[in-house]
């Protein structure tokens, strides 16, 4: 490593999210409710430019937080404002967050996006994007896509679906674009000024049935549209498969991601692209690691791949006299320094990483 930074949360936690001044967000998912929402500050120690070497005391610092009655499952913040939403079960609408002002430490709940039949449906996925007025994109299936204005709670686009497949991910391409995955692999594209008009599924090869599938691509913010980079998809196998979705129907490349044995639930699987990183992408969800691969060198064999690193800090360091070992529930990459990563697993470890290059 070229420098490990550790903190313990009382919860486990699913999911980080970057926001304003390089905040990190984290937020809790049990079920039994009285869930944190926390913002914390980075290390300083992070931020500086020479190697600091390990650093494992508690380091991040509580800047505000706040409680949800609900597990949340996914979490972004809105660019450009104060405003956090998140979603989980046990229906498919969006709670909408205020982080305070500098004088206060609290992290307080301002209203809820309610979707239309959301009663039983799946707990919502949800994407933002950099924009004039902030909007969310959200929905649990095909036919529930919806993109709301989040301070007026204003729907600006409902989609034509009619297909009530289940919903992995979804994300902006670009202003006007939206990519939609499947649970089961399949991959949708919507353009959100044609609101008539379905999402066309995109010509991806087949993949293998009775498998789950999320999906990995670089924000909106950080990419050009549809041919800016590939769209990665991970199966509860540990498959990877990459698309251009100028060419889809071509498979572009694919391997075998090195997991210890196949994900039964899915329900951690993540999928991301490196913003700094050319072809270097990240795995976790299926043990206390995240591996990360180097995807220039791949073709489409399905061979199995070799990962440049392996983060095993969560399995290593897990909380004495754990009967489960830790599971990575999340990771992220930092936006702008290449090869810094975060990740959370289920006993509450939140760590940062930086790797030295091979």
């Amino acid at each position: 490593y070229r420098e490990l930074h550790t903190f313990e949360l009382q919860a486990p936690t699913r999911l980080i999210e970057w926001a304003r001044g390089s905040r990190v967000c984290v937020a809790g998912y049990e079920q039994s409710g009285g869930n944190e929402i926390l913002q914390l500050i980075p290390p300083p120690r992070l931020q500086a430019k020479e190697t600091q070497g390990l650093c494992p005391e508690r380091d991040f610092k509580v800047e505000c937080g706040g409680f949800s009655k609900r597990p949340v499952y996914s979490l972004k913040h809105m660019p450009d404002t104060s405003l956090l939403v998140t979603s989980g079960p046990p229906d498919s609408s969006v709670q909408v967050w205020q982080v305070s002002a500098e004088d206060s430490d609290v992290i307080k709940s301002v209203g809820t996006i309610v979707t239309e039949n959301s009663t039983g449906q799946p707990w919502a996925k949800i994407a933002t994007i950099s924009a004039r007025v902030p909007c969310v994109l959200h929905g649990s299936t095909l036919d529930s896509v919806q993109i709301t204005e989040v301070e007026l709670r204003k729907n600006v686009y409902t989609a034509a679906s009619q297909d009530s497949e289940e919903l992995s991910g979804l994300a902006f391409l670009d202003s006007s674009t939206v990519l939609l995955c499947c649970a089961r692999g399949r991959l949708c594209v919507a353009d959100v000024r044609q609101p008539q008009r379905p999402a066309q599924a995109v010509p991806v090869p087949a993949v293998p049935h009775g498998e789950r599938w999320c999906m990995g691509t670089l924000c909106a913010a950080q990419s050009s549209g549809m041919g800016s980079q590939p769209v990665a998809r991970l199966s509860s196998r540990g498959l990877v498969t990459l698309t251009d979705l100028r060419k889809a129907s071509e498979p572009l490349a694919l391997a075998q991601a090195r997991v210890p044995s196949p994900s039964s639930g899915a329900e951690f699987l993540c999928v991301s692209w490196a913003p700094a990183l050319q072809g270097c992408l990240a795995v976790s969800g299926f043990d206390g690691t995240v591996h990360v691969y180097d995807t220039q060198s791949w073709d489409s064999s399905g061979r199995e791949a070799e990962p440049t690193f392996v983060h095993k800090g969560h399995a290593l360091g897990g909380v004495g006299g754990s009967e489960d070992p830790p599971l990575v529930t999340a990771h992220t990459w930092h936006l702008q320094k290449p090869r810094t990563v975060l990740s959370a697993a289920s006993d509450g470890s939140l760590h940062v990483w930086d790797w030295v290059q091979p």
